[in-house]
């Protein structure tokens, strides 16, 4: 299975970036820790980008990298359609 990757806040705000994935179209972007049958453990590095062990791991196994503002406009469009019922 070929999801979608992009590093987002881990709220929504300014803080630090962490790697999120879509395991399916139209599913909410989620941190990778949620994703146990994908994550693998962090490099043990201080100041290390929490999900880039996962994320290298999945771009070998054939997963794309999005950019984190269509991240947030997919995000937007499924938050609506949620909303109004589609």
């Amino acid at each position: 299975m070929h999801g979608q990757m992009c590093w987002l806040s881990k709220s929504g705000s300014d803080e630090e970036k962490i790697l999120h994935l879509q395991a399916a179209p139209n599913q909410p972007w989620r941190p990778y820790t949620a994703f146990p049958q994908y994550a693998v453990p962090d490099y043990k590095i201080p100041g290390g980008s929490k999900g880039w062990a996962t994320y290298q791991k999945l771009l070998k196994a054939g997963w794309t990298l999005v950019h984190s503002a269509r991240a947030n406009e997919f995000s937007n469009q499924y938050s609506e359609s949620r909303v109004n019922g589609q």
